[in-house]
């Protein structure tokens, strides 16, 4: 009897074993960017969500610099093991290989597409230091008034960056970028009359937009945002341009594919919560899970697009 009971428990043992050190692993979300901001909110919503669904501990681990690429070379030297991802914003993966030499990675070799987060495009705001009006109002006063055409971003050799050359090519307005060191001080100076214009995702400027502080006067997608039902498109205004990017998971290379899978599985779970598409709907952004090869295939459709105006605006990252 004894000997059974012994027998018993040891089976028992080995049973739990695996369910338990997958409770004891951790899973790291990277965020290459400061806590707050929109990639760090969605990570954290996801990491909330996924916890139950993976059955382990799924935390945010913040790591700000270079706009996001330093995380990416972090995981590409790490095991592939599913333990460690990054959430990433579309631009250090199709916009920065075109502006560094010696990138340190090759986006579409040293990472393992998991799913995708998130689309969104941008909004073009105008703060006291612009006329009244709508879009082509503002324009044409810049046209007219070439030393105040100017638009802030969150940053040189950003998604947005590019966008505002696009469309001074649509507008022939001689527009000139004026980079931030993020969307809060761009958005400060931009309410403060000091720069007239700013082209930037949603959620840097709606919440000020709301309050009456700046005026939101178009989007740049094929649609209208959800968060911004009023606020028409370039191309509603007549201006033929389009600019769009998207947020996507990645994990290291060679992860195994039954591993990738578990994880996107749990990403879509987590994006079909009512809960979490209304808070990601809030920072102007659009919940749009996509698996392994969708993902692969927009970045490199994205990488494509963004080549020929990189080039032609003959900037080069230091």
């Amino acid at each position: 009897m004894k000997r059974r009971l012994l027998g018993a428990l040891a089976l028992a043992a080995a049973l739990a074993s695996p369910l338990a050190q997958a409770q004891d692993k951790t899973m790291r979300i990277m965020v290459g960017f400061a806590p707050g901001g929109s990639a760090d909110v969605i990570a954290r919503l996801l990491a909330d969500k996924m916890r139950a669904s993976l059955g382990q501990n799924v935390i945010v681990d913040n790591k700000p610099g270079a706009a996001g690429r330093l995380v990416l070379g972090d995981l590409k030297r790490a095991a592939p093991d599913g333990q460690t991802l990054v959430l990433s914003p579309s631009g250090a993966l199709v916009v920065a290989p075109w502006l560094y030499s010696n990138l340190g990675y090759d986006p579409s070799k040293d990472f393992t597409p998991i799913s995708r987060i998130v689309t969104f495009d941008f909004a073009i705001t105008v703060g006291p230091g612009a006329p009244q009006g709508d879009l082509k109002t503002v324009l044409a006063w810049m046209k007219a008034n070439p030393d105040k055409a100017n638009y802030a971003t969150s940053g040189a050799g950003t998604v947005q960056h590019f966008a505002g050359q696009l469309l001074a090519q649509a507008t022939g307005v001689p527009l000139t970028h004026v980079p931030y060191k993020g969307g809060a001080p761009a958005a400060q100076d931009l309410i403060g009359g000091q720069v007239p214009l700013m082209l930037d995702t949603a959620s840097e400027t709606i919440e000020h937009h709301k309050a009456g502080k700046v005026r939101i006067i178009a989007v740049t997608g094929e649609q209208r945002t959800q968060a911004l039902p009023n606020v028409p498109t370039l191309k509603e205004q007549g201006i033929n341009m389009t600019a769009d990017a998207f947020f996507g998971l990645y994990g290291p290379p060679g992860m195994a594919p039954d591993v990738v899978a578990k994880i996107d599985r749990a990403v879509a779970d987590a994006l079909r919560d009512p809960v979490i598409q209304e808070k990601i709907a809030g920072f102007g952004l659009v919940p749009s899970h996509a698996g392994p090869a969708d993902l692969a295939a927009t970045q490199a459709a994205q990488l494509k697009r963004w080549e020929a105006p990189i080039k032609a605006s003959g900037f080069k990252a230091e």
